[in-house]
């Protein structure tokens, strides 16, 4: 691990694509192989969800690599797409009203490039309290002087929350990017590989887990998978799994152990409240109305990230600075 760590940021970054791409390219082979034997009835319903699944890691992949190359400009201004259209999802099965455009008018067009222009420029202090204090008062004012106070109170919470979580949320990823430590200049994309590696991580262990103990679930009507100790396995691995990976952080071992268990525990308990507010909308998954929205499911796949981001990034933020 010393001469890992001892390697130049090129060096490092070179090697974990090399291990990245090919270890996708290894899966992508055996799974092909593994459905080509397998008669058509008898797999076609699992091929195609291996299929879904190893389509949105190979994107997932591809969007770290071009988060790399276009620097830290680049890689907000990609998150901010996201932000976009994972806010786009959420507000399609979310009950609006005429007098709500000026409320999501502002959330779409000025609230989310404001935040990401906060993050772009590093005035951290400034772009944790924008949307939890100014924005969220802002919204409700707003909708109050168009008129309308028909379900008023569940017409804004819904829209702050999807700001929330889709846009305050995410918006933590590239901030991690600019985050600078001693001896670690330069190497911010590492921090959300690291984030990334271990959120997934804890969502696959998870979902095993589930399949394999007997399940006692936590909230039936909500998830009937969802446990505590599928959870514990799922934060653990997880956890496991950082601490090999702590030569790409500026962190030690026991330190990348314990903040990937909490950025892992913390998109875990996130995805299983996305799952509560499906339920709560009467859909699968956010991308079910594709026909008409042209939703395509990115939210059910950044969910959980929208969660751990901030938590991790807070973290790793107090953390250093308390060390200094």
């Amino acid at each position: 691990m010393g001469h890992l760590r001892a390697l130049t940021v090129d060096q490092q970054v070179g090697l974990l694509f090399v291990i990245l791409f090919g270890a996708l390219i290894v899966v992508s082979a055996i799974s092909g192989l593994v459905m080509l034997r397998r008669s058509e009835e008898e797999g076609s319903s699992r091929h195609i969800r291996v299929k879904a699944e190893l389509r949105a890691i190979w994107a997932g992949a591809i969007v770290f690599w071009l988060a790399w190359v276009s620097g830290a400009l680049g890689a907000t201004l990609l998150f901010a797409v996201f932000s976009f259209f994972a806010l786009r999802e959420f507000i399609t099965i979310a009950h609006t009203r005429r007098s709500d455009h000026r409320s999501l008018i502002l959330s779409f067009f000025i609230v989310l490039p404001a935040q990401y222009l906060l993050v772009g420029f590093r005035t951290f202090d400034l772009f944790t309290v924008f949307i939890p204090v100014y924005v969220f008062i802002a919204i409700p004012v707003i909708s109050a002087l168009a008129g309308d106070p028909e379900r008023f109170l569940e017409r804004n919470a819904k829209i702050q929350w999807g700001v929330m979580v889709c846009v305050y949320g995410l918006s933590h990823a590239p901030a991690l990017l600019l985050l600078e430590f001693k001896n670690y200049e330069g190497r911010g994309a590492f921090l959300v590989f690291f984030l990334v590696v271990v959120v997934a991580t804890a969502q696959r262990t998870q979902e095993g887990a589930s399949r394999w103990l007997r399940r006692r679930p936590v909230a039936r009507h909500i998830d009937r998978s969802f446990s505590y100790r599928a959870w514990a396995i799922g934060a653990t691995t997880a956890a496991i799994v950082g601490a090999a990976l702590y030569w790409t952080t500026p962190f030690k071992a026991g330190q990348a152990l314990v903040m990937a268990f909490i950025a892992a525990g913390a998109g875990s308990f996130g995805e299983f409240v996305m799952k509560a507010l499906k339920k709560d909308a009467g859909v699968p998954s956010w991308g079910n109305r594709s026909a008409i929205t042209g939703a395509v499911g990115l939210l059910d796949r950044v969910a959980p990230l929208c969660f751990a981001a901030p938590v991790f990034f807070h973290s790793v933020r107090w953390y250093f600075q308390f060390r200094g």
